[in-house]
């Protein structure tokens, strides 16, 4: 039986959307894992999205479908991909996860691997903020935090500004968005991919 591994994020102009992509590799790297990609709901109005060039940074990854809260409980992992907003998680990732509270009434997601990885405008922008602070919301619905040890010696690099925390991958857009994920940013998403994958599939087959 294969591990089943839900890559869930939002991105406004496409760069949590890479790392996203970077995650699933990763994940799919691992024997007998399967990794979908699924974004959460816009909340934007669309003429803002118009103004603000988003929406034409949407087309990119538009045929990703949509996730409904429901479809947690089919998952053996959950990472999420979330843009910093004051150093804390976007509001259309909040509002969806807002939703699930009829999974953590049942407990439906007790037990099951959960990670994020996050974007930020600047080097000191909220990275490690934003990712921590989503854990409480998973350890509120039990589930086991997995990070990015420093097994993944690219967290060390200091011959370039770089993402990348322990808590999870993470890239930088610069601002005005121009800077996208460098190799060293996706080299460690992809491992953590591949890290909650092995993980999850340990747990799931003893």
């Amino acid at each position: 039986m294969s591990t089943k591994v839900q890559v869930v994020f939002y991105s406004m102009y496409g760069h949590v959307h890479k790392l996203a992509v970077a995650v699933a590799e990763g994940a799919r790297a691992v024997s007998d894992c399967e990794a979908s990609l699924y974004q959460v709901p816009e909340l934007v109005p669309e003429e803002a999205l118009e103004k603000s060039g988003a929406k034409q940074a949407r087309q990119t990854f538009a045929d990703v479908p949509v996730a409904q809260p429901g479809q947690l409980v089919d998952a053996d992992a959950i990472l999420f991909g979330t843009p910093t907003r004051f150093g804390n998680m976007c509001a259309q990732m909040r509002n969806f996860l807002d939703q699930t509270g009829g999974l953590w009434a049942k407990g439906a997601l007790v037990g099951k691997v959960g990670s994020v990885f996050t974007s930020t405008g600047s080097q000191h922008g909220g990275q490690e903020t934003t990712i921590t602070s989503f854990h409480i919301t998973l350890l509120h619905h039990g589930m086991i935090i997995v990070g990015v040890p420093y097994a993944e010696q690219r967290l060390l690099n200091m011959n370039e500004i770089t993402g990348g925390t322990p808590y999870g991958a993470s890239t930088l857009a610069g601002g005005d968005g121009a800077r996208q994920p460098t190799e060293n940013e996706l080299a460690i998403a992809r491992f953590q991919g591949r890290h909650v994958a092995e993980i999850a599939r340990r747990l799931k087959h003893g």
